[in-house]
């Protein structure tokens, strides 16, 4: 069997050393971040990647292991285990290989082979078989098959035994290992997708037209291409005729050459046909399912990532600031909502307001909004890009020219503002406010805090993936819930003030530690530092370890507490602070003296040089946000609808969307534009994200205007 640590080191080109930490430290249930952040050491500096790619390959491994054990044990209470097939088995590093050699042996339902056999006709098929060598001698196979003729057994004529014999002989073909491996790689590289829509939907009356008549290589087709193909095919869509087309003549030789071996003309027919038997009725379909299977698993992965990055960019986004904020949810007939929250996020009041019905009502708008800037001293005004968000945003223009302190004038996109604002969370968090309420309430915090309140909303709705609801949910739910715990822990969080569905994605931290934390903090008011933790129910050394690091106290007893140090390297830092004279709540200032220090005189068995160097940076500038400088687009004036462009027309936008064929850019008129991946820039572009991330700030021209299908297509090429 497998030695999988080994295994691993071989295929990670790591050494071993680096292997067996890594799966203690995951044995022991360190999460990723920890070890990544806080294990340097002992992982060699394995970073997140490298460490999700060895715990998915051993986690693999691992389920391959345990079905080889199952699948030798079945096999050798068959009777049917040879030295040779076990070690074909032992040496499996794939699933599907490992099946192909199990599937000979693995129960079936009842087949016409296993009816032949149960006819008696096996001693034929074993017979015919022996007549297929160069040297056998010749038989005529209606004088052998004459002797099972057998009315009890049900075989009434010579052409039924033959043809039981031909049905035992085909499963034998199409069970075979090399066979099937041999076709499935012929498929994979010489196969081609052909689509065509059905007759019931005419030219240009649906959104798959491109797909009409499309043909590409199993080798070739683009991600979104095999998921689009997919979903026009599906039963809940229905407009698309799929297959995958391969020479089958090519398939048919290679089979025949493969188990043909004898020049008897009688013998050599009757291979021909049962071979194109075992093909046509027990290989093609489970092949062409294995390929579109590979194709889809291909696909999904790579839209999954497409949507790991751009939320990860989404994620990351700079925060505008905890400060004083209007936030607007725009709305026409109804009004715009519009929440006030605090400097820490904290809602204070609203007001419905009505700037696009009558002058009156425009008027009183802007007399509210004037107020209420002057009563809360506000410094952002976050306005939701819905419906009535490009004209709301320019009558808030219009109430700034007519007051002299301005704050910032901010378009955020509220994509799941609405899912959010009817959700438990907005529930328990404002159960007596209106939805719409909740929504501008959302709106606003994801502008003094994006990370703080997208992880509130599931993220399949904050728009930035790719066929999500296409994909494996399974794995989409997993690399998504991956990559928000990352970003958490990268940032870090305030204690003091995250939200419980923030805290549950700290490292260590369960969603009933979680609350815990909230209950702790609401009896007994802010923490004071970080061993307080261990006072909260549930929370104990193991969960201590695994979160400290990640979780900060501004303005703490200890300075070290706002800080991703974690607590176990505090005398450390102290040692060091008491060596270069610099008192520890100074120690910032002290970035000279950190960076002559002889870090070779603090190494411990647990405390090395990347964790002292780690130490040193972080101590340089003690809770900076590692995220970039905030910046924020403006649209052009007079450009609220798609009505409003035309071609040649230059704009700012922001990058909403980041596909394996382009971008999407809001413009401001309520349509995201895309620019294909051929205009993203004046050089050839081979992956969209190299050149353009969400919520980038970025120049485009327009090239094209739709406005029956509601398609803008821009450039970002000079």
């Amino acid at each position: 069997m497998l030695n999988i640590p080994q295994t691993l080191a071989q295929e990670f080109s790591l050494k071993k050393h680096q292997i067996d930490n890594t799966l203690e430290l995951f044995s022991e249930g360190a999460t990723i971040p920890f070890i990544a952040r806080y294990r340097k050491e002992r992982t060699g500096s394995l970073d997140e990647t490298q460490l999700r790619e060895i715990l998915e390959r051993f986690t693999y491994l691992t389920e391959l292991e345990d079905r080889k054990k199952f699948i030798l044990e079945a096999v050798e209470n068959q009777g049917k285990l040879t030295e040779e097939l076990q070690a074909k088995i032992e040496a499996c590093l794939l699933k599907n290989e490992l099946e192909d050699l199990y599937l000979p042996f693995k129960p079936k339902r009842r087949t016409r082979a296993t009816m032949a056999k149960e006819k008696g006709l096996e001693p034929l098929a074993e017979l015919i078989a022996s007549l297929n060598l160069p040297k056998a001698p010749i038989i005529p196979l209606q004088e052998a098959a004459s002797k099972y003729i057998s009315e009890e057994k049900g075989v009434k004529t010579v052409d039924e035994a033959l043809q039981g014999a031909s049905d035992i002989l085909a499963e034998i073909v199409s069970e075979k290992a090399e066979y099937r491996a041999y076709l499935r790689e012929y498929l994979m590289n010489k196969g081609v997708f052909v689509s065509s829509v059905k007759d019931d939907y005419p030219e240009g009356s649906t959104k798959f037209e491109m797909y009409r008549n499309f043909r590409e290589k199993v080798t070739e087709i683009k991600p979104h291409n095999i998921l689009a193909l997919f979903r026009g095919e599906s039963k809940e869509v229905g407009v698309l005729k799929v297959d995958l087309e391969f020479d089958e003549d090519f398939v048919l030789t290679y089979l025949e050459a493969q188990e043909i071996k004898t020049k008897t003309s009688e013998v050599r027919k009757f291979y021909q046909v049962m071979i194109k038997d075992a093909f046509n009725r027990l290989m093609k379909t489970s092949l062409i399912s294995e390929v579109r299977s590979n194709c889809k698993a291909y696909a999904d992965l790579e839209s999954i990532q497409t949507f790991e990055a751009n939320l990860r960019e989404l994620l990351l986004s700079p925060p505008a600031g905890m400060k004083p904020t209007i936030a607007i949810d725009p709305g026409f007939r109804t009004g715009c909502k519009v929440s006030v929250l605090s400097e820490t996020g904290q809602f204070c009041e609203y007001q419905t307001i009505f700037p696009h019905q009558s002058q009156k009502q425009r008027q009183e708008a802007a007399n509210t909004i004037k107020t209420l800037i002057k009563k809360y001293k506000i410094e952002l005004i976050a306005i939701g890009n819905g419906t009535a968000g490009r004209e709301t945003d320019e009558f808030i223009g219009e109430v700034l020219t007519q007051i002299e302190t301005k704050p910032i004038k901010v378009m955020v996109n509220e994509s799941g503002a609405s899912i959010y604002s009817a959700s438990e969370v907005a529930i328990a968090e404002f159960g007596d406010l209106d939805l719409t309420v909740r929504g501008a309430i959302s709106i606003g915090r994801r502008l003094q805090d994006p990370l703080a309140e997208l992880v509130k909303i599931d993220p399949k709705s904050i728009g930035v993936g790719q066929y999500q609801h296409d994909v494996d949910q399974k794995l989409l739910k997993k690399k998504l819930d991956e990559t928000v715990e990352s970003c958490v822990n990268y940032v870090g969080v305030e204690l003091n003030t995250a939200s419980k569905e923030l805290l549950t994605f700290v490292s260590g931290i369960t969603p009933t530690i979680a609350q815990n934390i909230i209950i702790y903090r609401n009896d007994q008011g802010v923490f004071k530092n970080r061993k307080e933790l261990l006072k909260v129910a549930k929370l104990g050394p193991k969960a201590f370890q695994q979160a400290a690091g990640f979780l900060r106290i501004r303005d703490g007893a200890n300075p070290l507490d706002n800080t991703a140090v974690h607590p176990e390297s505090y005398k450390v830092v102290e040692t060091i602070a008491a060596d270069v004279g610099v008192p520890l709540k100074t120690i910032s200032q002290g970035s000279e003296k950190l960076q002559s220090v002889d870090l070779k005189k603090y190494v411990t068995d647990t405390v090395g040089i990347p964790t002292l160097k780690d130490i040193i940076r972080e101590l340089e500038k003690p809770g900076r946000d590692p995220r970039a400088e905030f910046k924020y687009a403006t649209f052009k004036a007079g450009i609220n609808e798609i009505s409003d462009l035309s071609e040649g027309m230059e704009l700012e936008g922001i990058v909403t969307n980041v596909v394996n064929f382009g971008a999407f850019v809001d413009v401001g008129v309520h349509q995201d534009g895309l620019v294909h991946i051929s205009q993203l820039a004046d050089q050839f572009v081979d992956d969209p994200n190299k050149f353009v991330k969400v919520g980038q700030v970025v120049k485009v021209r327009v090239l094209e205007v739709n406005e029956k299908l509601k398609r803008i297509g821009l450039s970002m090429r000079l």
